[in-house]
């Protein structure tokens, strides 16, 4: 079952990846043809009800803003950076830019290698903000909801945008794509990595090979472990060796990764923004590196800790550098 699934995700991929491919050629060789609506809903409407069944986000919404951000694909912003919804960098990304003017002049917005991954940045986007965090408790159906909760969540300024969503919704029947058979099945891989608990804490900027998503702690990037997971797996989806992986998290090659396990795949700091820590029930010195994203070495040497001590709950641990008292 889990090898269909895969196999389902990348023929759907390979088949999506073509059509734009095949798409963009016909665009280019014109040099004026544009698509129409009809053209675009065709294109998006598969990986929209994909979305849907992976995050719980209406595929009329996710078309309607498609279309609306885009002008059906034709903007500038969607033709030279494949940003379909307007995402802009935000704190945290690391990934391709392109500068654009919007609400001022010269704004940072994401650039992505395919549309494909503008969708999928945009279902990370709403599912993983606490300002949008209401809008998972209306029902599917409700697109009209649905674009009102988008508008006073701030998405975005205009004062109409809940009205002209729904009119899109509503001229185009996109609610049809809202009501999923059961020979819909949702073929991603692995539908939610995130430990529960933690759902909304992070916000995810990139994904990397085998569909990962990439986190940001501390100006450090890291991932949540999969189940099965190992060092191996982990450096070869980065391109880093194995030994760093473990070495970047205070691990031995002997030591086994967890299921939603904070891996970082980069050096961690030797502070944080934050002055301090009060421990809790449960908490040992690397658990605290890890949720903070400061090398351990470092964290004792700051605490005045012998290297293997561990901290007593209530205990107030300190994650920058004290200034001498006067």
């Amino acid at each position: 079952m889990i090898y269909m699934r895969r196999l389902q995700y990348q023929i759907f991929l390979s088949i999506f990846l073509l059509s734009v491919a095949g798409l963009n050629d016909v665009m280019s060789q014109s040099g004026t043809q544009k698509l129409t609506r009809e053209q675009y809903i065709k294109l998006y409407r598969d990986i929209a009800m994909q979305e849907m069944a992976e995050f719980n986000i209406p595929a009329s919404i996710t078309l309607a803003q498609g279309i609306l951000e885009s002008g059906n694909g034709n903007s500038t912003l969607a033709r030279e950076a494949n940003n379909h919804f307007g995402i802009k960098c935000h704190k945290g990304w690391e990934g391709d830019f392109i500068k654009f003017d919007d609400d001022k002049p010269n704004e940072c917005f994401r650039k992505y290698a395919d549309p494909f991954y503008s969708y999928k940045d945009h279902s990370f986007f709403l599912s993983q903000r606490d300002r949008y965090a209401f809008l998972f408790d209306l029902k599917i159906t409700d697109y009209k909801g649905w674009a009102k909760g988008l508008k006073k969540a701030g998405y975005a300024t205009h004062r109409d945008y809940a009205n002209m969503l729904i009119k899109i919704v509503e001229e185009n029947e996109l609610h049809k794509y809202d009501l999923l058979d059961g020979s819909y099945i949702a073929v991603n891989k692995y539908p939610n990595e995130i430990p529960k608990d933690r759902n909304r804490e992070y916000e995810a900027f990139a994904v990397g090979k085998n569909d990962r998503k990439v986190f940001t702690n501390n100006g450090r990037k890291f991932i949540f472990a999969r189940k099965g997971d190992d060092f191996y797996k982990i450096a070869d989806d980065f391109n880093i060796y194995n030994f760093q992986v473990w070495k970047y998290n205070e691990l031995t090659k002997k030591d086994h990764l967890t299921e939603g396990q904070m891996v970082y795949i980069e050096k961690k700091r030797s502070k944080n923004e934050s002055p301090y820590h009060t421990v809790k029930a449960g908490e040992t010195m690397r658990s605290v590196s890890q949720l903070y994203g400061i090398r351990l070495k470092q964290l004792y040497k700051k605490n005045n800790m012998k290297k293997g001590t561990e901290p007593r709950v209530g205990q107030v641990l300190w994650l920058q550098d004290r200034k001498p008292e006067k």
